[in-house]
């Protein structure tokens, strides 16, 4: 599929799920008396959505393009050193997402356009670090959405995020900055079977890899998060959310497998990162106005409105630009 048409799914599908996410962590929670904090979803979502991921890479015969190793006289798909790697990125992302859309006092777009920009920043630095050249359109959108990223920033007067937001934040992007560095390495060819092994190989390594940081976060106690992932990993099977569960994990292993077609196209990471990002963050938008709506949440400023405005000129250029470039 074209990656204009991935994008436009990318977008339908994180719609519903950022909204889901903001419900979990804004309707209370008759056991508790409050809403369930994102600390107390993750454990959950992560386990379901990794049965899942397993389900729909083995029906859908993707684990077959990945490399194979002989056990007990069955072929197991089995990562490389550099698919490993990209999968410990991806356990960063896996959690640091759905806790993005949970922070009280902070607006869904602002997380997204945070948090999206950083990964916008470093991809042309991805692409120098591996000798692959950056094309002038995609440098002219890279600045757009920087620009729109600036004044979103600058109209809330700063971060001003809660410590665990700015943790969140900072190992999103050095997950993402990993994950794309192995990908312009190791796998931007755009051989479709490739990009299906690689999946595959990357999510075997990052589903157990975040369940297991998980785990052991939920034995350390730090501070008022202290008992939230324990429950997320007990209480919440009792909790009488598991239809919603589902769905949400539904959603995010959609979301996993746009992206991934999304990154691996073969052209520049600095053309293909704003696509992905800007339907992320187009997507806040939307949500953002959905949850206004069933008073969730406010209306978008018109600072993060014009920032989305930017975005969508960068989405603009990138796909008519090249054509532009091509000699007649």
């Amino acid at each position: 599929m074209a990656i204009e048409l991935v994008s436009l799914l990318y977008f339908l599908a994180f719609v519903p799920y950022a909204v889901l996410t903001r419900w979990f962590a804004s309707i209370p929670f008759p056991p508790l008396g409050r809403a369930l904090t994102g600390l107390e979803i993750l454990p959950a979502a992560t386990i379901v959505s990794g049965i899942l991921t397993v389900l729909f890479v083995w029906m859908s015969g993707w684990v077959r393009e990945a490399h194979q190793r002989r056990f007990a006289g069955r072929n197991w798909p089995v990562p490389t050193r550099w698919t490993t790697l990209s999968g410990i990125g991806t356990a960063l992302l896996l959690f640091t997402v759905p806790l993005s859309f949970t922070f009280k006092g902070v607006s869904i777009p602002f997380m997204q356009l945070l948090m999206r920009g950083d990964v916008l920043i470093i991809a042309p630095l991805v692409d120098l670090m591996n000798g692959r050249r950056v094309r002038w359109y995609s440098w002219v959108a890279l600045v757009l959405v920087a620009a729109g990223i600036a004044l979103t920033i600058s109209a809330r007067g700063g971060l001003y995020l809660p410590p665990l937001a700015i943790l969140t934040v900072a190992l999103y992007t050095l997950g993402y900055f990993v994950r794309l560095w192995v990908m312009t390495h190791v796998s931007k060819s755009g051989d479709a079977n490739e990009v299906k092994g690689y999946f595959v190989e990357e999510k075997l390594v990052a589903i157990p890899v975040a369940l297991a940081c998980l785990a052991l976060l939920s034995l350390v106690d730090f501070g008022s998060q202290r008992g939230e992932l324990s429950f997320g990993f007990v209480g919440v099977w009792r909790s009488g959310l598991l239809v919603q569960i589902l769905v949400l994990s539904t959603l995010l292993v959609l979301i996993s497998v746009f992206s991934i077609l999304i990154l691996l196209d073969k052209r520049e990471n600095t053309y293909c990162v704003p696509f992905e990002r800007s339907a992320s963050i187009l997507s806040g938008i939307a949500a953002a106005f959905i949850l206004a709506w069933m008073g969730l949440g406010r209306l978008p400023t018109a600072a993060e409105l014009t920032g989305a405005g930017l975005l969508v000129l960068a989405i603009v250029i990138l796909s008519l630009a090249p054509g532009w470039s091509r000699p007649r």
